[in-house]
């Protein structure tokens, strides 16, 4: 069947998840390294794709899923509860439809997907914001709450930043509850950390990291293109991606990656 009963899937499913398993597990990975983080999710959507859709058969083309699951068995891997207490879960949450009750829902299925009760750490990269709009602190405290509720229920143990000036981030860490234990700042943007940041994050004990990803990790209209690639003549229009969590598993010790993966969850619009 295969993406002729994926197609068939997916124009009945709701709600789609997809999750890439563990990079490190993927032999076609070691081929070739993308050149940017937004390259690699593309690449990791589409041979998710293609590989969940080319073993879709006849009797599952008939199924009607409300949430339709994309993945690629062999690459899921979950952690060994003995191992647990040996390992560093971190992920990064890109939310690409603004819309902050989503945070629930990634966490819930990364922690699912890695078999774990708690993520250790949780950034938040700054959720898109109108043309012409500043990013701000009304704007990031729905999303901030959201965090921090899941702090208090043990989901998450610390929670962190992404890409906030020394202004945003003092204004956050005086108005929460739960304090920024880490801001990323962006190699783009600066080569040096700006003094100002430097100064408050070390008076208040955040760490500030580096990263590379785009603005932008992933568009609605990227997310669109790489479903019509993968299973042709899908109506990839009607899908919205909502969120991307990006998830690393650590070994403390040794501060080698042990798993990667990507997790993404979106929605069809019936209209």
């Amino acid at each position: 069947m295969g993406t002729e009963g994926a197609r068939a899937l997916l124009e009945r499913a709701g709600t789609l998840t997809l999750q890439t398993g563990n990079l490190l597990n993927w032999g076609c990975r070691r081929k070739k390294c993308p050149a940017t983080p937004g390259e690699e999710v593309r690449d990791c959507i589409q041979k998710t794709l293609t590989e969940w859709s080319s073993k879709i058969g006849q009797d599952q083309n008939e199924e009607t899923l409300e949430v339709l699951e994309c993945s690629v068995a062999q690459a899921i891997e979950k952690i060994n509860p003995e191992e647990r207490d040996e390992l560093k879960v971190s992920a990064k949450l890109f939310i690409v439809g603004s819309n902050s009750s989503s945070i629930r829902d990634a966490v819930d299925l990364a922690c699912s997907a890695l078999g774990v009760a708690q993520l250790d750490s949780v950034i938040i990269a700054p959720p898109p914001v109108e043309d012409g709009t500043n990013l701000s602190l009304e704007y990031l405290q729905p999303y901030w709450k959201e965090l921090e509720n899941l702090v208090q229920n043990k989901k998450i143990v610390a929670i962190g930043t992404s890409d906030l000036d020394k202004t945003l981030l003092e204004q956050l860490y005086l108005w929460a509850q739960v304090k920024p234990s880490s801001n990323q700042v962006n190699l783009a943007s600066c080569c040096v950390m700006p003094p100002d940041l430097t100064a408050f994050a070390k008076e208040c004990d955040i760490q500030l990291l580096t990263h590379n990803d785009p603005k932008e990790l992933l568009c609605e209209a990227s997310f669109q293109e790489v479903l019509q690639e993968s299973i042709q003549n899908v109506k990839a229009n009607k899908w919205i991606p909502l969120w991307l969590l990006r998830y690393s598993v650590i070994v403390k010790s040794r501060g080698i990656i042990k798993s990667k993966g990507y997790i993404i969850e979106a929605k069809r619009n019936a209209s």
